[in-house]
Parts: structure tokens; C-alpha cells; sequence
């Protein structure tokens, strides 16, 4: 088994900004003596103190000792000259997403330091084969991308490139478990492993906008309150900045040489040009400030509750509405059927990926509603609902009144395919998905990166598990015959586990 760096294993990290010294934070917390080097003092100082306020921080909170913070501090020591770090067995570089600037920089550490220290960038997005090119010992060169901030992330990514010696990257990952931290490896492709399968976060909403089916606040809050992801696209958006979101957006969409997977938006391109780049600012989707007013969600008024409930057949992931309807004193009828609710003439059913409208005729079912995707139909406070053109207004309120029954808050959207939270979490897992297929990285590791990375409340493919393979691709079917686009191709891996159920 691999074995972490030696805490006798010096470490230089080149640039002293916020994420160089996050990076340092972490190295001389786990006992390293870390150098800090940037091309001027001043930096260093500014990262130094940087740390310093981190660690005062946790002593406040009674989660660092004095003693523990003064040695950490102690083990930084600032530097202006690389050679004054010769003895260094790992450099992590921090400084501008240049290419030709890294590149420099690698050959200058070949130079100086020991031909066995390890030579890794914390680069997001530029190819760590083309980064190690030019150099003389190409297979020591890595990526060891933390998250910001790096101190707090748990994630890192450890990205080898073409040439990178399989026993490097080993030992990067064993020493950044060792640091505290949930490592994950991946191959050196557009994007690594969460910058390529976040995309679908983004693209899916800005699409539904698009469409006109909901305002940012609601779709927001659908995705937040239903499917627990942490914030919604549109607000996340506006806090990483239009500009940078739109940029990695860009540079996915280009390095894959235009596949249509990460078309970025013209919605978002708006924006950017505009100059309303989210709260940096002051206007993005929202407006930012002291008199702004927080947008709300749209909400349907409350309708009686319905006497009676006839659930037909089995409901799959959202089997737990039944016995929240129960507890609520609703009665429940069970009869054979094809998964549905039926209320009266209303037929209240979970999506497939098809618009309401389009299964209504389908089926003949023309008081049909659909509802969304939750992360746990049990305990969510929120749905959004779409109703087909067929179904009559009273039929409408009456399946709404049922979830409504169980103390869920129901918002509408216009009749888009595959609503907001199901058409989202199923890209997700079709983007980790090919990843898989694509020898980026493990399964294991793509839901690993996508909880650590972004905090989402499950790993995509452990989420496609539970909502059931089969459904999974019925779902990216509807939504590709519906859309006709190349954007919605199935992943061979997600109809290869659906066949082997």
C-alpha cells in the first residue's frame, strides 16, 4: 500500500494568495514544514497573516490549542527565492491559470530541486499532460486540486496526466488523506471530474428559464427545498460570478471540441456582457444591497384537502407521499394500476421526462398533472407541479390539493419536459456517468467528488441508483426524443446498469 509523504518532507507552495495559503494552512496543520513563496514579500506577509487569522479563528472556537496554532505557525516559513527552498519534496503551485506561465515555473522547479520531488499544480482546468510536456521529468509532475477554501473543502482532486508515474499519484492521494482531506483520482480531461459534471447543474435551469416555465427564485428553491442541493444554480451562479461560471462553461464546451453536452447559454452570455455579474456586482439574476428585496418563490393558494386518495399501483421513489397522507388523516385507497394517484377525474403522477401535455395524449389521461423529483418525499417542504393544456382547472386543483395534504408547498411551472429537480439530478448522473465510461474516474470517485466538491446531498450515481436505473434512462429517452438534441444522449454506462438489474 502506497504510504503518505513523510511529515520530514518539506513542501514549497508557490503563490500566496487566498488558495496558495489555504493550501499551506493544510500542509503545516498535518506537521509538514511548508515554504510560502511568492515574488514579492508583501504576498507572502498577506498569506502568512492569512493563516495566522485561520488559526486564531479555531483557537477561538476552541477547536485548535495556542500550542498547536504557534507551532503551525512555526512551520511556515516565507521565502522570496526558490532556491531557498531546495530541499523542498513536494511544490504546489497556486498562481495564474496560464499555461505557458506554469510551464515556466516547472521547469524552474526541475532545476532547483531534489530529481525526486514531486511536482503538482493546483490548476482546475488546464491539462496536466500538456503541463508536464516540456520537462525533462514529465512523470512526476500531477494535479493536486484543492477546493476554496482549501483549509475547509474537503476535497481534492488528484489529476494524473498522460505521463504522470502511477506511484506519484498513489502517494498524492495517500498524503492528502493523510492531511484530512477525501482524495479522489481522476484523468487529466477538460474539467477533471467536478468542474465537467457540475455543468448539468447550471445548463438545466438556465435551459428551463429559457423556457420561461418558472422565475429564477422558484426554480431556486425547488432545487434547494426539494432536492437539498445547498443553494440554487441561479443564486450559486450569481455568487461565483457570471464571468468565471461562464468562462468554465466556455472552456469545457471548447476543450471537448464543441460537444453539444456543454453548450454554454445565451442567458448567461446576456448577463456577462451587461456586466451584471452577480453580487460582485450588485446584479445578476438578483439585485444585491442593502435595499434589494429577496425575490420569493411562486406558491399555489391552498386548496381543500381531498376526501379521498386511490393510489394505483406502486409509486417507486415517491412511495413515501402514502403514508404522509395517512398521517395527515387522508384516506388512502390502494388499487392495481400503472403508478399513479388518482383524485376524483385527476390523475396526479411522478414525471418520465415527458412534458405533462405530450403523456396526456399519450396515455389518454387528460386530467393529467405531473410532479417532480425529491430528494426524500418523506420530509420535503417543496414540489413543483405541471399541469397538461387537456386538464381542466378544477382537476388541477384537486391533485394539487393531495400534496398540499401532506404540508408541501406546490409551485407550478409552465409544461417544460422533465419539470426542474428530475431532468437535473438524471444530466447529473448521465454527465458522471460518462465520465465513468470515459476512464475519468471511478464511480466511487465521481459521487465522492460531487458531495465533497459541491456539497450536493448525494453522489449523482448513488442517486440514479435509487431513483432506479431504469426510470434513470426513460427519463434521458423522453427528454432526448422530446428535445432532439445530441445534449441528451444516453451514457452507455447508465444503460448498461439499468440491463443488469
Amino acid at each position: 500500500m502506497t504510504q503518505a509523504l513523510p511529515l520530514s518532507t518539506r513542501v514549497l507552495v508557490i503563490g500566496a494568495g487566498a488558495m496558495g495559503s489555504g493550501i499551506a494552512h493544510v500542509a503545516a496543520r498535518a506537521g509538514h514544514t511548508v515554504y510560502l513563496y511568492d515574488m514579492s514579500a508583501e504576498a507572502v506577509a498577506r498569506g502568512r497573516a492569512g493563516i495566522e487569522k485561520d488559526l486564531r479563528f479555531l483557537v477561538s472556537k476552541a477547536k485548535l490549542s495556542e500550542a498547536d496554532c504557534a507551532a503551525t505557525l512555526e512551520r511556515v516559513l516565507p521565502v522570496t527565492n526558490l532556491t531557498d527552498a531546495r530541499d523542498a519534496g513536494l511544490a504546489i503551485e497556486a498562481i495564474v491559470e496560464r499555461l505557458d506561465v506554469k510551464q515556466a515555473l516547472f521547469k524552474q522547479l526541475e532545476e532547483a530541486l531534489p530529481a525526486d520531488a514531486i511536482l503538482a499544480t493546483n490548476t482546475s482546468s488546464l491539462s496536466i499532460t500538456a503541463m508536464a510536456a516540456p520537462l525533462a521529468r514529465p512523470q512526476n509532475v500531477a494535479g493536486l486540486h484543492f477546493f476554496n477554501p482549501a483549509p475547509r473543502m474537503a476535497l481534492v482532486e488528484i489529476v494524473a496526466g498522460l505521463a504522470t508515474d502511477p506511484a506519484i499519484a498513489d502517494t498524492l492521494y495517500a498524503t492528502a488523506k493523510a492531511w484530512g482531506k477525501v482524495p479522489v483520482h481522476a484523468k487529466s480531461t477538460p474539467g477533471f471530474i467536478v468542474n465537467r459534471v457540475a455543468r448539468p447543474y447550471y445548463a438545466e435551469a438556465l435551459r428551463v428559464l429559457g423556457e420561461q416555465a418558472a422565475s429564477p427564485a422558484t426554480l431556486d428553491a425547488l432545487l434547494r427545498d426539494g432536492a437539498r442541493f445547498p443553494m440554487g444554480p441561479f443564486e450559486l451562479m450569481d455568487m461565483i460570478g457570471h464571468d468565471v461560471n461562464f468562462a468554465v462553461t466556455r472552456s469545457v464546451y471548447d476543450a471537448y471540441f464543441g460537444d453539444k453536452r456543454f453548450t454554454p447559454s445565451l442567458i448567461q452570455q446576456d448577463l456577462v456582457l451587461a456586466g451584471r455579474l452577480g453580487r460582485k456586482s450588485g446584479q445578476g439574476f438578483y439585485a444585491y444591497g442593502d435595499a434589494a428585496a429577496k425575490p420569493q418563490p411562486d406558491v399555489l393558494p391552498t386548496q381543500p384537502a381531498p376526501t379521498e386518495v386511490i393510489v394505483e399501483g406502486e409509486l417507486g421513489p415517491a412511495k413515501a407521499l402514502i403514508p404522509r397522507l395517512e398521517a395527515a388523516g387522508i384516506p388512502v385507497e390502494r388499487q392495481y394500476g400503472d403508478g399513479q394517484l388518482r383524485i376524483g377525474n385527476a390523475v396526479l403522477a411522478l414525471s418520465d421526462g415527458r412534458p405533462a401535455t405530450i403523456r396526456a395524449a399519450a396515455e389518454e389521461t387528460p386530467n393529467l398533472v405531473l410532479f417532480d423529483l425529491a430528494f426524500d418525499y418523506a420530509t420535503t417542504p417543496r414540489l413543483a407541479v405541471a399541469k397538461a393544456d387537456q386538464c381542466s382547472d378544477d382537476a388541477f386543483d384537486a391533485a394539487v390539493s393531495v400534496l398540499q395534504a401532506a404540508g408541501i408547498a406546490v409551485s407550478q411551472l409552465d409544461d417544460v419536459a422533465g419539470l426542474i429537480a428530475l431532468r437535473t439530478v438524471v444530466m447529473l448522473a448521465n454527465e458522471g456517468a460518462d465520465a465513468v465510461t470515459q476512464g475519468v474516474a471511478s464511480a466511487a470517485d465521481v459521487d465522492a467528488a460531487m458531495q465533497n466538491g459541491t456539497n450536493y446531498p448525494k453522489g449523482p450515481l448513488a442517486w440514479a441508483q435509487h431513483i432506479g436505473f431504469a426510470r434513470v434512462v426513460l427519463v434521458l429517452e423522453n427528454l432526448g426524443a422530446h428535445y432532439g438534441e445530441e445534449r441528451y444522449r444516453l451514457s452507455p454506462w447508465l444503460r448498461r446498469q439499468a440491463a443488469a438489474v
